[in-house]
């Protein structure tokens, strides 16, 4: 556990030391390689001294480790990859909530719409727009829009500053 703090302490570095990608990548490369070359001794060793029996759920973790290493290595390649994938995990969590949600919407159809309005707010989000205010727009503008411009009221098109659409 103390060598995987290691490379979370070099990624943390990385961070607060505000690095471009290739500054992170030379300093993954002097730092975070030798990290993981004792790493990967280390649960090397464990499988055969037997420390850990094989068929054992750490042996297997292990094995299932070992047999990866070279794609678990491959963030320290590039500045830009990140040693996890909580980032997106942080990012689709709402989707995922959202659609264990849509289970007790009362009706499929139902379930569709709070997709397509949970869709716009996402997109809202992404866009950096207050939702609230795009809504109001929308509510504002929609029964004066012709139908081949309808898409000019999506959240992407929406300017707050000028309210164009």
């Amino acid at each position: 556990m103390s060598l995987i703090q290691d490379l979370y302490k070099i990624e943390s570095y990385c961070r607060d030391e505000n690095f471009t990608p290739e500054q992170i990548k030379n300093h993954r490369h002097e730092h975070a390689l030798p990290v993981l070359n004792n790493l990967q001794s280390t649960l090397t060793e464990m499988l055969l001294t037997k420390k850990v029996l094989p068929k054992s759920p750490f042996g297997k973790a292990i094995a299932y480790t070992l047999t990866r290493w070279q794609k678990l290595c491959v963030y320290t390649t590039d500045g830009i990859l990140q040693i996890d994938n909580n980032l997106i995990e942080n990012a689709i969590r709402p989707v995922a909530l959202g659609r264990k949600n849509y289970l007790f919407a009362g009706s499929h159809e139902r379930a569709q719409d709070a997709a397509m309005l949970y869709s716009l707010f996402a997109t809202c989000r992404l866009h950096n727009i207050n939702p609230e205010h795009w809504l109001t727009h929308v509510f504002e503008k929609i029964n004066s829009a012709k139908k081949q411009n309808l898409y000019q009221l999506l959240p992407q098109n929406y300017d707050a500053n000028f309210k164009q659409q």
